[in-house]
C-alpha cells in the first residue's frame, strides 16, 4: 500500500478462526535497538520532536538502520548510541526483546545496557538535528515517568527490563 525509507504499510487478506474473511493492516519496520546508557546512578537520555504526537519527548537512544536495512542488533545499538549521544560503550549487555505495537506493527527491538562509557562527538542524522541530550538520576527519570513527561513506551519497558536484571543479581 505504501513504502518509504523507514517503513512499509501493507494490507493482508486473512481468514479468521471461524472461517470468515477479513483484512489486517500492518506497519512493517526493521528491527531496532534501544540503549540504556548508565553511569553509576545516572541515565543518559535524548530529547527530540516526535512528529506523530506533535511533542518533544525524552527517551533512551534508539533507532533502526537506514533504508530498511537489517543490521546486527549489537552493532546497531553501538551505532545508535554513538550517533545520538556521542557516547561509546566499553560494555553492551543484552537485556531483552520488545515488540513495539504487536496489534499493528511487526517491529521488534533489542534493549541493551551500555556501561563503561566514554564521551565523544555525536554523529546525528539530518532528521535528528533538533535532538538534545542530558543526564538524569534514576530518581529524576522515575519522576519524569510518573509526571507523564517521559511517555515513550519502549523507554519505559526498557527501564523495567533493567530493573528485572538488577533484581535477579
Amino acid at each position: 500500500m505504501y513504502r518509504n525509507n523507514w517503513m512499509t504499510v501493507r494490507e493482508d487478506a486473512i481468514r479468521r478462526p471461524d472461517g470468515s474473511d477479513g483484512i489486517y493492516g500492518v506497519v512493517d519496520k526493521p528491527r531496532y535497538a534501544l540503549v540504556i546508557p548508565l553511569d553509576g546512578d545516572r541515565l543518559h537520555l535524548v530529547e527530540q520532536f516526535r512528529y506523530p504526537v506533535g511533542l518533544r519527548r525524552w527517551e533512551f537512544p534508539q533507532g533502526t538502520a537506514p533504508d530498511l536495512a537489517e543490521v546486527d542488533p549489537l552493532e546497531l545499538a553501538a551505532r545508535e548510541l554513538r550517533e545520538e549521544t556521542g557516547l561509546i560503550a566499553g560494555k553492551l549487555e543484552d537485556l531483552g526483546l520488545l515488540d513495539v505495537a504487536p496489534g499493528m506493527s511487526s517491529q521488534r527491538g533489542r534493549v541493551y545496557l551500555a556501561t563503561d562509557l566514554t564521551e565523544g562527538p555525536h554523529e546525528r542524522e539530518h532528521e535528528e538535528q533538533d535532538m538534545r541530550t542530558a543526564w538524569f538520576t534514576r530518581a529524576e527519570f522515575e519522576q519524569l515517568v510518573k509526571r507523564g513527561e517521559i511517555t515513550d513506551a519502549q523507554s519505559i519497558a526498557a527501564y523495567a527490563l533493567l530493573l528485572l536484571r538488577e533484581r535477579e543479581r
